[in-house]
């Protein structure tokens, strides 16, 4: 990550222009360590983003759209208190450091004018926001206190004067001059200039690779960086993020990383539009793989449960199913009482059905009878059993196929409110335990959103995220008219052709079933295998059974296809 002191200097100067003299209309707090504030300028509303999370601290001008908890965190409301309504009247960076500092001046409860300042300490894991009384230089709050117990030697508590972290025997990158020399190693120079990342490091090299000896001091490096630092001053620089090969942000810049030659290259017209762009792009990722994980692992292992009590179910039927063994005993016991001695522990005895000679273990402690009516109970029991877990074998299939399906959504989830809407159907089926005030909450529903495909010829084919989508696709949303079509015995998503323009599946060409199909096949666990069984039927044939789990239905009168998982439009594993 590239988020250095030069990166900080393109902010400030952007912000100095866009916000100086801005007055703060609004502040929202909506993670435990971000602010979002609204701004009146001269030139429009803007909305700044503050963040001094360990893996994505950052300021910039923001366009993106956040969830602001039910209630604001006590850190949001003292700001509302004292800087809200307040007027901007300077951005800076302190020294060549990852510190920005805004200076507001409000009013207190009193009516007096009052000088606050706003200090974002941009470093890694020890990031922080902290507001701080100019006049006195003392610390009001800290989004993260921190105490002595953390940190002996600068505590971040309020009353405490504020001190700026200790500085580093480097030489500021502002003050490096055209005749500095530089070393031709990048860990050289990071040792001697203060304010930059490794990226820019290796940047300022791009321009004496020849250079075979690392010890060699030269001018060029610093000349690399004078004219990116110019580029700042004068607004004529270019912001560029860099992609990787599946199309996520690796790194971005203000200028250009020779490094990077060849990669995937987005240019934005400012730097918090690239910096807005690399964060928000890579915290969605990182987001959604964080919270997929622990429901991941919540449903495999309903999922592994499941798995296990069908094993000791079907073994538990197998021995019943073997149980006519009993009957047997039962019979010939019964016929041959008058041969049982009193206190035998077995007896052979003749199978009359086949001639055989047999021998029937006995309880010494029963009499003949007794023996052989034992038998006639075991085999009673086991005959009923064999019903009972039959029953509940097809019970437990239910269950099997509806958390795979449960486990396929959540590995193709791409967004948090689709899993949290994953989250809330396991609490629902009992799988997960319902959170803490669950039935309070007021998060607000959405209206579901399937993912729309439009076929060769323009016909509309509608994908479910999740199993409460499917349901709401499959049996409110889709007209008698439609196709329904789903991978066959494998888990994946419920796919609806809309026909509105009163066509039925007889007139639909074989060509547009295989697309659907492909559709089907995509968005199921067999996605990236060939040769894909999907069936489709006409939705009136598509029934969901009373007390199923969502997205479970049953249907008749289908026909199957087998098909390669592609997307329109795609070749075979092109996105």
């Amino acid at each position: 990550m590239a988020y250095d002191g030069i990166i900080t200097y393109a902010i400030v100067k952007e912000l100095s222009d866009r916000i100086a003299l801005g007055k703060i209309e609004k502040i929202y707090q909506p993670g435990s360590e971000d602010l979002l504030m609204h701004i009146h300028t001269r030139s429009g509303n803007v909305r700044l983003f503050l963040s001094c999370n360990s893996q994505s601290a950052r300021v910039c001008l923001t366009e993106g759209s956040y969830t602001n908890p039910d209630e604001p965190p006590s850190f949001c409301m003292l700001l509302r208190k004292h800087i809200q309504g307040g007027r901007i009247t300077s951005v800076a960076q302190k020294d060549s450091e990852r510190i920005i500092e805004i200076d507001i001046e409000a009013l207190n409860e009193m009516g007096f004018s009052v000088c606050r300042r706003l200090i974002i300490e941009i470093m890694s894991k020890h990031s922080n926001i902290v507001l701080v009384d100019i006049e006195s230089g003392k610390i009001i709050d800290a989004i993260k206190r921190v105490s002595i117990d953390i940190n002996r030697y600068r505590q971040l508590l309020p009353g405490v004067i504020y001190e700026y972290p200790p500085t580093q025997d480097k030489l500021p990158f502002k003050e490096i001059s055209a005749s500095s020399g530089l070393p031709h190693d990048a860990k050289a120079i990071m040792g001697r200039v203060g304010g930059i990342s490794p990226a820019i490091a290796r940047e300022l090299l791009s321009s004496c690779r020849d250079a075979a000896d690392s010890s060699l001091i030269s001018d060029q490096p610093a000349s690399r960086l004078l004219s990116i630092l110019s580029s700042i001053r004068d607004s004529s620089y270019t912001p560029r993020v860099y992609l990787d090969d599946k199309g996520n942000p690796c790194e971005f810049h203000i200028t250009e990383l020779s490094e990077f030659e060849g990669s995937e290259t987005l240019e934005f017209a400012t730097a918090s539009e690239s910096v807005d762009y690399y964060f928000s792009n890579r915290e969605a990722s990182n987001l959604v793989r964080q919270k997929s994980q622990p429901l991941l692992k919540l449903a495999q292992s309903a999922l592994d449960k499941a798995l296990l009590k069908k094993k000791k179910l079907s073994e538990d039927l197998l021995k019943a199913e073997n149980s006519e063994q009993y009957r047997l005993y039962g019979e010939l016991l019964t016929a041959n009482i008058h041969m049982v001695q009193p206190g035998a522990k077995k007896i052979k005895i003749t199978n009359y059905y086949d001639g055989s000679e047999i021998e029937i273990p006995l309880d010494e402690k029963l009499h003949a009878a007794a023996n052989a009516q034992r038998y006639f109970k075991k085999y009673s029991k086991a005959h009923t059993a064999i019903r009972e877990k039959q029953t509940q074998l097809a019970e437990n299939e239910h269950d099997i196929a509806y958390l795979e399906s449960v486990v396929q959504n959540i590995e193709n989830a791409e967004d948090v409110s689709l899993l949290d809407s994953i989250r809330d159907e396991l609490e629902q089926t009992g799988y997960a335990k319902r959170r803490a005030k669950a039935a309070q909450r007021k998060r607000k529903k959405g209206k579901p959103e399937p993912i729309r495909y439009e076929l060769s010829d323009g016909t509309l084919a509608l994908v479910g995220r999740n199993n409460i989508e499917n349901d709401w696709l499959t049996m409110k949303y889709a007209s008698k008219t439609d196709v329904w079509l789903h991978t066959k015995d494998i888990p994946g998503s419920h796919v609806i052709l809309r026909l509105d323009d009163g066509r039925s599946l007889q007139d639909l060409p074989a060509e547009l079933i295989y697309e659907a199909a492909s559709i089907a096949a995509y968005h199921s666990k067999a996605k990236a295998s060939d040769n894909v069984p999907v069936d489709y039927v006409p939705i009136r044939y598509v029934k969901k059974p009373n007390g199923a789990k969502p997205g479970m239905v049953i249907f008749t009168h289908n026909q199957t296809v087998y098909v390669t998982p592609k997307l329109p439009g795609e070749e075979r594993g092109n996105k």
